[in-house]
């Protein structure tokens, strides 16, 4: 097989679109929005393992969706939750739907995360407790799955995918790159996992741009294995950071500044 080299125009392009859309102003219409407030990492934990839960469907009901489910929180998601018996979390959360994430499905996310962080102390630690190692995190992904299945009996695959079983697991990767990467837009938190491990967050828009602009991939799905060819071309262009430019590109097409439309997306011209 003929090794990938960078294109130069294709290096130009992300470039200028990481430096116009890759800015917290445009945090605005963003779950993230809600997670980055937290100042505290224990905090931003729990919260991004709601709120990437909840990343299904219109942005404007995502965040809504998301500001009721961490609304009996308070300022300090990860204490409160500490301080919850479990049979106050399934009390807190017994009325909550999101189109299909229901009542159960939110009492076993956070009932597995309270027992995550009792067990490991983090989720951070209870993530890398389970992690292989290798040059992406799609083993250990499986493996933090698996485990907080163990600990939310009732955690359903649409909500908490496995990538073992090929799902190219977009919230779950959503949640990751929020935590361990740092700079304008994400707001980190995790130190023992290495950024240029992540893996994109591919969901329908991010498979066109993929396909489409970028040509990384082949084919229109949504797969861990489109997922892994995505992540590769943009370690072409940032092998220490693959994900740095998926904020950014999913800007003009979501919600688009005056200017945007010279990236091609708004008009759908790739």
């Amino acid at each position: 097989m003929r090794e990938q080299r960078p294109d130069p125009a294709t290096g130009d392009f992300l470039r200028d679109i990481h430096r116009a859309c890759n800015l917290a102003s445009r945090l605005r219409r963003d779950p993230l929005a809600l997670v980055a407030r937290y100042p505290d990492r224990a905090d931003r934990e729990i919260a991004g393992i709601v709120c990437s839960t909840l990343a299904f469907g219109g942005v404007d009901l995502i965040i809504r969706a998301c500001r009721v489910a961490l609304a009996p929180l308070g300022d300090s998601p990860a204490r409160a939750l500490s301080a919850m018996g479990e049979a106050e979390i399934a009390e807190t959360w017994g009325q909550f739907q999101y189109r299909f994430c229901f009542a159960k499905d939110m009492i076993a996310l956070l009932t597995a995360a309270r027992r995550a962080r009792e067990q490991s102390g983090s989720l951070e630690a209870f993530f890398l407790a389970g992690d292989p190692g290798g040059t992406d995190i799609s083993a250990a992904t499986s493996a933090f799955v698996k485990g907080l299945r163990l600990l939310g009996p009732g955690l359903r695959e649409n909500l908490l995918p496995d990538p073992e079983r090929g799902s190219a697991c977009k919230r779950l990767f959503l949640f990751f790159r929020w935590l361990v990467r740092r700079d304008e837009v994400d707001p980190g938190g995790w130190d023992g996992v290495d950024r240029s491990r992540l893996i994109v967050p591919l969901d329908l828009h991010m498979v066109r741009v993929c396909r489409e602009r970028l040509r990384f991939i082949s084919s229109p799905y949504a797969t861990l294995r489109n997922a892994l060819a995505a992540t590769a071309g943009f370690r072409l262009y940032a092998p220490e950071d693959p994900v740095k430019y998926d904020f950014a590109l999913t800007r003009p097409g979501i919600d688009p500044d005056p200017g945007d439309e010279r990236f091609g997306f708004a008009a759908g011209a790739f």
